[in-house]
């Protein structure tokens, strides 16, 4: 069933469970059976939504298989006015979480929610003024947090705050809201690995922990670990999406399971750059079975985040066949129960791909035998079958 058909589906579904008073009419699936039942390309939301789409908010957030965010997105308050000092979350709140989480996965059964647990800056308003858990300089002064959002660091380096942090992230997955946590920030140093083995250690074995490591690697935290947002803040140079695919082949090899990398990077000049947002969206395919998204830079005046939702992404190619490899021409191709997915990294030169029997290219509509592929791009090449679904939404 392809995804247009599959997502109308879950909207009557939802539509029927509102109707019933909010419950699902199916028992929800298992953290495992989400994260290996979903169809390819895997969307995910870093915090912010996509803003293109004229339709209800949670309809769109639903279109991604995981999202990550703050509290008050899933409708959850802690129980402290300085959220810093809380344990729990008010009763009311729960009860919100709740029914938001019961909402968003009548949408998407195979959704992943996680909700970011701040251990390394927050708003003055974290924690009362003054406190012990704020970092402080060698003078004593509380050290600014990042310039952007004008928030204040936080001392993990301190154990008691360290058991704090994992205290709240044990909060959040008994809370019965969210699938896991999110860590910003994230380093291999020595204090960051006592954080996470403390969370790890709280939360137990099977909750998820996603960690933003950027491009690089984390070898002393990576057992603690589900998989990295990988918020690429550097892909100009043929060198930087080497380092990306690296990092992103190394982070499938070596993270705990169930993996869920999240590979996301920024366009360069406007959200139209779209051979960007299509190599992204490959890279991710042919190098792992993790979650990609392509979005505005961060240093833009707007929410950090913010993306288009594009058609490319409804061009659903089912679930991998294969491991992907790279030929020599230097593209990578994997195979898909729907049809092949090719990336061609920046730095290499215009290929062509080449198939047995007429395919439908994702990115511009054509069907042939042979098809171009220009470097930092990459497409999905839809069988016949796939492709006259996807067109007719017949099953």
């Amino acid at each position: 069933m392809t995804r247009s058909v599959t997502y109308s589906l879950m909207l009557v579904l939802g539509a029927i469970a509102a109707a019933l008073g909010g419950d699902d009419p199916m028992p929800e699936k298992s953290l495992a059976q989400r994260v290996a039942d979903r169809m390819f390309p895997s969307v995910f939301q870093a915090w912010n939504p996509a803003d293109n789409l004229n339709e209800d908010k949670t309809v769109t957030a639903a279109r991604h298989d995981l999202i990550f965010h703050g509290d008050g997105f899933f409708g959850l308050k802690w129980d402290n006015e300085h959220p810093g000092l809380a344990t729990n979350f008010t009763a009311a709140s729960l009860d919100r979480g709740r029914r938001r989480r019961r909402e968003l996965l009548g949408r998407n059964p195979n959704l992943v929610l996680l909700m970011e647990i701040r251990y390394r800056d927050a708003h003055q308003s974290y924690l009362p003024d003054g406190h012990a858990w704020w970092r402080r300089d060698d003078k004593g002064t509380i050290v600014p947090g990042w310039e952007e959002g004008r928030f204040l660091q936080l001392d993990f380096s301190n154990p008691e705050y360290r058991e704090q942090v994992a205290r709240q992230a044990q909060a959040a997955v008994e809370s019965g809201v969210v699938d896991g946590i999110m860590l910003d920030w994230w380093r291999d140093d020595a204090d960051r690995v006592a954080l996470v083995g403390t969370i790890r250690r709280r939360i137990g074995e099977k909750s998820l922990i996603l960690a933003n490591a950027n491009d690089q690697t984390t070898p002393k935290t990576a057992p603690f670990i589900n998989g990295y947002f990988m918020e690429c803040t550097r892909s100009q140079s043929a060198a930087d999406w080497k380092r990306i695919a690296d990092t992103l082949t190394w982070a499938e090899k070596n993270l705990r399971t169930p993996r869920i990398n999240c590979l996301e990077t920024w366009y360069h000049t406007s959200r139209g750059d779209e051979n960007l947002m299509r190599a992204t969206t490959t890279l991710s395919m042919v190098r792992s079975d993790g979650y990609c998204l392509f979005s505005d830079p961060n240093p833009l005046p707007t929410p950090d985040h913010l993306h288009n939702w594009y058609p490319f992404w409804e061009r659903r190619l089912g679930k991998a066949l294969a491991p992907g490899l790279e030929r020599p021409d230097g593209v990578w191709t994997r195979e898909f129960a729907d049809g092949t997915v090719a990336y061609n990294p920046m730095g290499n030169k215009e290929v062509t791909v080449t198939f047995d029997e007429p395919r439908t290219s994702a990115a511009n509509g054509t069907r042939a035998r042979s098809h171009t592929l220009s470097p930092c791009d990459g497409d999905l090449f839809l069988n016949d079958d796939a492709a006259r679904r996807s067109v007719t939404g017949a099953p």
